[in-house]
């Protein structure tokens, strides 16, 4: 290992193989894609900077950890210094800063690696994330190196220099913060790929709209759907909450959708023509979850992320 702390393209290889993981694990710790971004090329430049203090002989000498410390340092660096704190949980409204996280990206983890769990489908979803960000950043810290990660208490502890006893601590009042506030699983929340039922109402959430034929639309929804639109405060209860939303969408224009997914999740990215228009533009990406054979949940996020989903910003019209 010694020789990649001496070149710095050697040291950039080796750290750029757990760039993704590190990625989504900051993006855990803070709940916002963009932000993970920045946060990973931090770890990297303050790696590379730092790589003096990484004792090569010490017998537990283990580089991804070492990058895992310094990433959730500069995480809570970033979270000390911010006002930014959820104090209670009712809907996505209530979290702005949550973002999606694209499953092409998700996927560069293979479920075959050992670190599958970091991209467990439980721990990825909208719902997994928003709740989490009810914890004290340093709770937040250790219930995902220890419940996610899988760390044992001794190496949680001494990655932030706190004592076995206060992790472990920790670790029992953010469980129960989870366990108070998590949201019902349903089936499908162990599942790396959609389900046959995941898939059917994707494919009708995306003709249904395309056709402009909203009753049809309606009609894949459960009673109790709802729709939310971070960073917006805007949280839509009950079919008949959202359907002057469908109105409003058939007025703007003529709609293509693509789908996709995210947070393990089914999801559809949609382009908008609008009258006068030669191409459709990015509009929106919905992010659908499913419970009880209908869609449940709507969460749209704007058009800013269809890069990250591999997705370009123009189509042609035909």
């Amino acid at each position: 290992m010694d020789e990649i702390f001496d070149d710095e393209d050697a040291f950039a290889e080796a750290a750029g193989r757990h760039r993704r993981e590190l990625h989504v694990h900051c993006y855990r710790m803070l709940g916002n894609f963009e932000e993970a971004e920045d946060l990973v090329q931090e770890t990297l430049l303050r790696a590379w900077r730092g790589r003096a203090g990484f004792d090569r002989a010490a017998p537990s000498a283990n580089l991804r950890a070492w990058l895992y410390r310094i990433a959730t340092n500069a995480c809570l660096d970033v979270l000390r210094g911010s006002s930014r704190r959820l104090t209670s949980y009712g809907s996505f409204a209530e979290v702005p800063w949550l973002q999606p996280y694209p499953d092409r990206l998700l996927g560069e983890i293979s479920p075959d690696e050992p670190d599958a769990a970091v991209v467990a489908r439980e721990t990825v979803e909208l719902a997994y994330i928003a709740v989490i960000q009810l914890l004290p950043p340093r709770q937040r810290a250790v219930l995902l190196l220890r419940d996610v990660l899988g760390w044992p208490a001794a190496q949680v502890a001494d990655q932030l220099g706190m004592t076995v006893a206060s992790a472990n601590s920790a670790l029992q009042r953010a469980r129960a913060t989870l366990k108070e506030n998590a949201p019902r699983r349903d089936e499908a929340s162990a599942a790396w790929e959609p389900t046959e039922v995941e898939r059917r109402l994707l494919n009708g959430f995306i003709d249904s709209h395309q056709s402009g034929d909203f009753a049809a639309a309606v009609a894949l929804m459960h009673e109790d759907i709802r729709i939310t639109m971070p960073p917006l405060p805007l949280c839509y209860d009950g079919r008949g909450a959202i359907t002057p939303l469908l109105e409003r969408a058939r007025a703007m224009g003529e709609w293509r959708l693509l789908p996709s997914g995210a947070n393990r999740r089914p999801a559809a990215l949609s382009y908008l023509r609008r009258p006068g228009d030669t191409e459709f533009r990015a509009s929106k990406i919905d992010v659908i979850r499913v419970a009880d054979g209908l869609i449940r949940e709507v969460t749209t996020f704007d058009a800013r992320f269809f890069a990250a989903f591999g997705m370009p910003e123009v189509l042609a019209g035909s």
